[in-house]
């Protein structure tokens, strides 16, 4: 491929057919009723429960022998300890006895089931299990340190978590009396399946031995009937102020998981899957555990962190014919050269996705070149659910683009007519002209709510338009290109991170007064966050002060969330109404117009 505008695609010489043919009057016919009645079909009058329909139904059908995950156990040198697969059959039964353990131990329909587990076959049959027991599954990320997990927990009123001793001891014991809702914590060893050593029961409250309960349960379980309605995921993302939100969804989005499955990711029956999403973010709930099980596709899971030549190793010996992954992660192997990939045969891969952040161009090139498969970027958020826009298989990439909307899927430019006051509606803008990137509301996967915030959510939707909150503009083909956050949440290493939540930490450091956090660029991470503090009343700063805020923020927040720098001030730009202007201290710090001060405080009126 040379350098261009675009890269074309040569459909007659694909080694697999698309699932989604060419052509936009194919797009126009798509309709989500379609691939609802498929499912309804599969599901044999049970509706649509994502834990009967991503494991028992391919029982059902005669595939429960496939593998459904393959698990590779983590080792330093960037091999592999252990290779476990699970079948459909298994992951059925194992599933089965979950949801049959949460029925005995009085966990009501609607409850929150949550998990603090690495990528570990315990998370999987736990989120399958809880959706067929008609409870909630709130996956939490093992990097959060205890108070970003007191909070989630709380607000979710978690009555069950399934984690490890280890975790529990270093991330949730500190916290446990402030977790008032919590009445069971399901315990497997370190690795993630086993049954634990007693002494560590008997330390914890309500703590029940996970392997030993599920040899006592039975196998099957009658999941009834489903609403599309019925939650079953809770998934949390933080706000420029104020408690992360909770963002609601329901077994329903299982549509839109099985049809960008196939149409976007183009999964077949017999590719090999690799999502490399964490699930306790949206990704890797919705594209590493559902869409892949709903359509019955074999998926890796490795449970070790990035490692370049590790990843490259999965790709080869594993056959890896489909790939999703994120920005952070490709500049990280772009970062390892291009010497690294020609050690490896990379051949069997034949579709590689990127989520999470814009994907520079370079990085689809880059690619196309060393990987033999350029990447394929889309847009989508934890409230969406799903892919909503995406370059998928058939198209030709755009290097930059987020693609098109996809089949099913409404977006649109749009400007508010008044930017005070809502009421008064919003208004498609033209193609080339920036403005919130819009979504008509109505998909199966949209969030139905946030936990407890009924107004915050009522605010997302003007005039029959879900606003994303993101600015982008369309090309006069129809492509979406992302130009920025409306707010100020910081994205760093594909992960939202809102500024008050660490800034709330940071204050409760002996050290600081007051504080705030902007997010800076970084060549791996997309952005990087730094915290100006102002120092309490006898503080004097030095470098073990700096040191020890940093020290501070990464044991209470964790290493994902915590600022990677620290730096003092005298006091923080504010508006006269109180307001931290935090894009004030991004502007001076990198140099940029400082844009309208009328607001600051201390300025002349």
């Amino acid at each position: 491929m040379t350098r261009g505008k675009q890269i074309e695609k040569d459909l007659a010489h694909l080694r697999v057919p698309p699932n989604l043919r060419p052509g936009d009057d194919v797009r126009a016919a798509f309709r989500f009723a379609d691939v609802r009645a498929q499912l309804l079909d599969a599901a044999r009058g049970r509706g649509l429960n994502l834990g009967w329909l991503c494991a028992d139904r391919h029982v059902v059908d005669g595939r429960g022998d496939r593998v459904a995950l393959t698990f590779l156990g983590r080792r330093g040198d960037g091999g592999f300890d252990h290779t476990e697969a699970t079948t459909f059959a298994a992951l059925a039964d194992a599933s089965g006895r979950f949801a049959n353990l949460l029925v005995e131990l009085g966990v009501a329909r609607g409850a929150t089931v949550a998990t603090l587990l690495g990528r570990t076959r315990a998370l999987y049959e736990s989120a399958l299990g809880t959706w067929k027991a008609h409870a909630v599954f709130a996956p939490l990320f093992s990097a959060f340190g205890p108070e970003p997990l007191s909070t989630r927990l709380t607000l979710g009123r978690a009555v069950v978590l399934v984690t490890t001793p280890t975790l529990y001891a270093r991330k949730v014991a500190a916290v446990r009396d402030a977790l008032v809702d919590l009445k069971h914590v399901l315990l497997v060893d370190d690795a993630g399946c086993e049954a634990v050593d007693p002494g560590a029961l008997r330390q914890i409250p309500g703590a029940v031995d996970l392997a030993a309960a599920l040899a006592r349960q039975p196998a099957t379980f009658d999941v009834g009937v489903t609403d599309d309605e019925e939650r079953a995921i809770l998934h949390f993302t933080s706000g420029t102020t104020g408690k992360p939100k909770g963002a609601v969804h329901v077994h329903g989005a299982s549509v839109v998981h099985a049809a960008t499955g196939r149409l976007v990711l183009d999964l077949h029956d017999d590719d090999l899957f690799w999502c490399t999403a964490d699930p306790g973010w949206v990704t890797g709930t919705s594209y590493g555990v559902i869409a892949p099980l709903l359509c019955g596709v074999t998926s890796i899971v490795d449970e070790a962190d990035f490692d370049a030549e590790r990843w490259y190793r999965v790709l080869s010996e594993h056959r890896v014919s489909v790939w999703y992954t994120a920005p952070t992660a490709i500049r990280l192997l772009m970062r390892a050269g291009t010497e690294l990939p020609k050690s490896f045969d990379l051949q069997a891969l034949r579709f590689a996705g990127s989520v999470g952040e814009p994907l520079n161009p370079e990085a689809v090139w880059w690619a196309a070149e060393n990987l033999g498969a350029p990447f394929h970027d889309n847009w989508w958020q934890t409230e969406t659910g799903g892919i909503m826009i995406a370059n998928v298989v058939v198209d030709a990439i755009r290097p930059g683009s987020m693609g098109r909307p996809i089949p099913g899927v409404e977006a649109a430019i749009v400007r508010r007519r008044d930017p005070d006051d809502a009421r008064r509606g919003v208004e498609v803008v033209a193609d080339e002209v920036e403005g919130e990137l819009a979504l008509r509301a109505g998909w199966p996967s949209m969030f139905r709510g946030y936990l407890g915030d009924d107004e915050r959510y009522r605010a997302c939707f003007v005039d029959g338009w879900y606003l994303s909150g993101d600015l982008a503009r369309r090309d006069v083909d129809g492509y979406y290109w992302f130009v920025g956050r409306a707010d100020d949440v910081v994205k760093t290493s594909g992960h939202l991170v809102g500024p008050f939540e660490v800034e709330s930490a940071l204050m409760e450091s002996d050290a600081v007064a007051e504080a705030a956090v902007i997010g800076l660029p970084d060549v791996v991470a997309g952005n990087v966050l730094k915290a100006f503090v102002v120092l309490k009343p006898g503080v004097v700063w030095s470098e073990d002060v700096r040191l020890s805020i940093l020290g501070f923020s990464r044991a209470r927040l964790g290493p994902v969330v915590a600022p990677r720098d620290v730096a003092v001030v005298d006091e923080l730009p504010r508006t006269r109404s109180g307001k931290i202007l935090r894009r004030l201290l991004r502007a001076r710090e990198l140099g940029l117009p400082e844009g309208d001060l009328s607001t600051l405080e201390g300025q002349a009126r």
